[in-house]
């Protein structure tokens, strides 16, 4: 395997991918068709060189890539078509607010409340790094739950194949393999570089930290749940990191409980989805460059095609 640099993540009916500061997200309308927006980011780490370094490079890429993500998101969720074939747009504020809200429920509910309720059983558990140990179960057996719970809504099935065409993608190129519908569809759905790993990471992370920082306040402790979200962000990113970057039995061994958990969140995918993808990916990515330089393979570079010709409509926003 050789390390791309790409990444990306699902969103309704299409995918994002994201190369350096250059980011696609391809969508397929209720036609059929596949929209595409692309544009250039102005990345932080890209203009501060402090922001890469090792721990603080972690909170910043925890930043951007919620940024990046919601701003793929709300374009993607501001259109939708009526029976006529009509694109509805959506209020960008509602898709703000929602995201705001989301992201606050998620740390009220994975960080907060189990601390909550593992305070009620204090009484009964004498040892703090039990009651540590105990807090970090009820916590990924929250998010398991939640995950097992909203999978059984159509729309996030669907989302959860986009996800697995994501990885094909990025799997098919890392192991050398030409990027076509064929190649993608044989390729593995998990990837080590997955945000599901990196979920799975922060939740281990906190156990172990958690066990050395104790406080016997309430009011306290959710508050060092909720201030202490960046450092376990950073150490996760640096593990997630190193554990992409090398292909080795090492690595094989701390991402495969991640790749174990990507079995929630991602699915097989249809060849259709697959198509989205690839059209993510080579509007941000020169596979073919790639795998000459990384696997010997011998390709031409193509002419660039015309923004019509591969059935897509394209949108620019630099």
């Amino acid at each position: 395997m050789k390390y791309s640099g790409i990444g990306g993540a699902a969103v309704i009916e299409g995918i994002m991918m994201k190369n350096g500061n250059q980011m696609a997200v391809a969508c397929r309308k209720a036609g059929g068709q596949i929209e595409v927006m692309e544009e250039t980011l102005n990345n932080f780490s890209d203009t501060h060189k402090w922001a890469k370094w090792p721990l603080v490079r972690g909170v910043v890429s925890f930043v951007e890539s919620l940024t990046t993500s919601m701003k793929a998101l709300m374009w993607a969720s501001s259109f939708e078509e009526d029976e006529q074939g009509e694109k509805v747009e959506l209020s960008k504020g509602t898709m703000t607010i929602t995201m705001i809200l989301s992201v606050a429920l998620a740390i009220g509910i994975f960080a907060v409340l189990p601390a909550l309720l593992i305070n009620l059983i204090k009484p009964l558990i004498e040892s703090e790094i039990l009651l540590a140990v105990c807090e970090g179960v009820l916590r990924l057996l929250m998010f398991i739950g939640y995950v097992l719970l909203v999978s059984l809504l159509p729309d996030i099935k669907r989302t959860f194949m986009y996800h697995g065409s994501e990885h094909k993608c990025i799997n098919c190129l890392e192991h050398g393999l030409p990027l076509t519908v064929e190649n993608v569809m044989k390729s593995s759905k998990e990837h080590k570089r997955c945000g599901t790993s990196f979920l799975l990471i922060v939740m281990l992370i906190s156990i172990v930290l958690f066990m050395f920082i104790r406080f016997d306040n309430v009011l306290i402790k959710v508050l060092s749940r909720i201030l202490l979200i960046p450092v376990i962000a950073a150490l996760a990113y640096e593990i997630l990191r190193f554990t992409g970057r090398y292909d080795n039995k090492f690595t094989h061994l701390i991402s495969r409980p991640g790749m174990w958990m990507q079995a929630l969140t991602t699915k097989e995918p249809t060849a259709d989805m697959v198509e989205v993808a690839i059209i993510a990916v080579e509007k941000v990515f020169d596979w073919k460059k790639f795998l000459n330089e990384n696997f010997g393979a011998e390709f031409q570079p193509d002419a660039e095609q015309e923004a019509g010709s591969c059935g897509c409509e394209q949108k620019t926003d630099n």
